[in-house]
């Protein structure tokens, strides 16, 4: 999914997108009382590329699956929104044939990877972890 598809997406489910400074985080999404989503951007990752395309992926899927938690929500359940929210990047960005398509392809080194679908190394590696393993904890494997 291109960038472009990306911000259609957010527009056609009624999600505001907005730049807002977040050095720390690059990014985040809200759920508002009235159900509305809203996305912030740090303008530093939005680049047009890998950066862009992986926060916003990211964060779509928060709004999309609903995955949202609170400041007092222990780990293991902020864990668990976190995990929903890349995994639908995952299958929105990488999708399982087309990776498998690129491997056929001969491309299989994490940067090539990383540069054919125009995403970060670190996400390539987590999606190779959802297809492989059905997870995407990628420090347990790389």
């Amino acid at each position: 999914m291109e960038i472009g598809v990306l911000y259609d997406l957010a527009r056609q489910e009624n999600i505001a997108v907005l730049p807002f400074p977040m050095e720390e985080n690059g990014s985040m999404s809200i759920m508002a009382e009235d159900g509305r989503c809203y996305i912030g951007m740090d303008p530093a990752v939005r680049d047009g590329g890998a950066q862009e395309r992986v926060h916003l992926g990211h964060e779509m899927g928060h709004c999309l699956t609903g995955s949202f938690y609170n400041i007092y929500a222990a780990i293991d359940c902020r864990q668990r929104h976190e995990n929903r929210a890349d995994k639908w990047a995952i299958q929105a960005l990488i999708p399982v044939d087309a990776l498998d398509d690129a491997i056929a392809d001969g491309c299989c080194e994490i940067w090539e990877l990383a540069d054919r679908f125009g995403v970060t190394e670190d996400f390539i590696r987590k999606a190779l972890c959802l297809y492989v393993h059905g997870n995407v904890a990628a420090e347990l494997y790389f």
